[in-house]
């Protein structure tokens, strides 16, 4: 974990403006809903997560894992790795491990109040930016209501999302805003599962 803490802080210097690209979205895709990680889950990497699937498409599909924090840093300084310092900035954010692809990737998952150009609509009620005007905007009050910033991403190859799936590796639930923005980070996976167990 100590790694990791260390590579986003790294990261903070390294961020990007744009996530890798995928092509047009499926009509079956199962984009703005949160992927559950069963409790068998194999792979160490992803037990216990829950992941936002931001897109899907027949090339692959990209998701940010919303439950696992790694460090609150001050905005001041983070504003300043970022190259934008403004001494005007108060407060502190949690950072989050958004996946094990590219930490140098910046994601902000927030409420749809805020938008620029760039700001993806995940759902009605969740957007993404990738801007690190945003952060910004966070520092001098400005930002959206509920916000997550997380580094890195999780990614899938053509057709793997879809074997992991049927193999039971994961389960869909909708995105409850709460359970993005708001619920106690160590109770996200259980509420997540059981929402999926609901139909919810």
């Amino acid at each position: 974990m100590q790694r990791l803490i260390l590579r986003l802080v790294v990261a903070t210097c390294l961020f990007c403006l744009a996530a890798p690209a995928l092509s047009a979205e499926r009509t079956d895709s199962l984009v703005g809903q949160l992927l559950v990680a069963s409790p068998d889950m194999g792979d160490p990497h992803f037990a216990g997560t829950v992941v936002l699937l931001i897109e899907q498409t027949p090339v692959g599909a990209l998701g940010i894992v919303i439950n696992r924090p790694a460090q609150e840093q001050p905005l001041a300084s983070l504003l300043e790795a970022l190259g934008i310092p403004d001494d005007k900035a108060r407060g502190t954010i949690q950072l989050y491990v958004g996946g094990p692809v590219e930490p140098e990737y910046g994601f902000i998952l927030h409420s749809p109040d805020y938008s620029m150009s760039g700001t993806k609509v995940v759902t009605k009620d969740i957007a993404l930016t990738t801007s690190a005007e945003i952060i910004h905007d966070i520092a001098l009050s400005k930002g959206p209501a509920k916000s997550l910033v997380a580094f890195g991403y999780v990614g899938w190859g053509p057709g793997q999302l879809d074997a992991e799936i049927t193999r039971g590796d994961w389960a869909s639930a909708l995105a409850d805003t709460k359970l993005v923005f708001e619920t106690d980070r160590a109770e996200v996976w259980h509420i997540a599962w059981t929402h999926r167990m609901l139909g919810l």
